[in-house]
């Protein structure tokens, strides 16, 4: 429903106010998980979660190599694990590298032996660099989508112990709130997106909702008190505008049952808008 939530929201017509062209090619098929067994609780719904994200990276990879723009709008997480991969599989067909700003509360850096939950949203950042389920990160290919050091997670709140050590140990780049809270969320960003700019051809946003606070977007699945500001979260997506790197996008985890008159989804959308070039003046 998250899909359909950003579309009520207008994320068509307010891309098509910058002047971009749009097409909106439906959603990809994926059985509810009602429908599903879970066949191991440390990764949960992993044969179809791994299905989907198989046919995301294909459609992904052939957007860019029709030199189009993807943004690919969800669901959990853990259909960024299809998005990257497309990414990664196109970028090392024509000899460049990619890289991820990951802006989310949580850092998504489980396996399923650090995970407390066995959800595989909670893991798919550590998936993209070749960590977790081989059936995962083979996806589009058997090699690391993206290296730690072209990985950086910002707006981290929350992080699990196990996932702690394997972000330390992994050298993957991390700003927490606390490094907003005493450095601004200006310099935050220059930093994060000075060190991507200069290390990769093609950045990809992966922007999870949940790292805004709940008190402007309530409707996410695993909220976390202490996010991003209104102001904050506009400021991260302007300053991505103004660097002219951004290649690809995910929007994720709006969930429309947790919402309030979908005010998470036009919240989203309207960040979108701001990463794609609308400014104030």
């Amino acid at each position: 429903m998250g899909p359909s939530a950003l579309r009520i929201a207008g994320v068509s017509g307010k891309l098509r106010s910058l002047g971009h062209s749009v097409a909106d090619l439906g959603d990809l098929p994926v059985k509810i998980q009602e429908r599903q067994r879970i066949f191991d609780q440390r990764a949960r719904y992993l044969p179809e979660i791994a299905r989907v994200a198989g046919l995301l990276a294909g459609k992904t990879e052939a957007i860019l190599a029709k030199r189009h723009f993807p943004l690919i709008l969800g669901g959990d997480h853990s259909i960024s694990i299809g998005s990257i991969s497309g990414i990664a599989a196109y970028c090392r067909k024509i000899g460049r590298s990619a890289g991820v700003l990951w802006i989310d509360a949580h850092g998504d850096f489980n396996t399923p032996e650090t995970s407390p939950s066995g959800n595989i949203h909670g893991m798919a950042a550590a998936v993209v660099t070749g960590l977790g389920p081989a059936r995962l990160a083979s996806v589009a290919g058997s090699f690391p989508k993206i290296a730690p050091e072209h990985l950086v997670i910002m707006g981290v709140r929350t992080v699990d112990g196990g996932e702690r050590s394997l972000i330390a140990g992994h050298g993957v780049t991390v700003y927490t709130m606390e490094d907003v809270d005493r450095l601004g969320m200006h310099r935050v960003m220059e930093r994060a997106l000075a060190s991507l700019s200069r290390s990769v051809d093609y950045l990809h946003v992966s922007f999870d909702v949940d790292s805004v606070d709940p008190l402007y977007a309530p409707g996410v699945g695993t909220p976390v008190r202490g996010g991003l500001s209104y102001r904050e979260a506009h400021l991260v997506m302007e300053m991505i505008a103004e660097t002219g790197k951004m290649t690809s996008m995910d929007v994720v985890e709006v969930n429309p049952i947790l919402d309030n008159g979908n005010k998470s989804a036009e919240l989203a959308v309207e960040l979108a808008h701001s990463a794609f070039g609308k400014t104030i003046l």
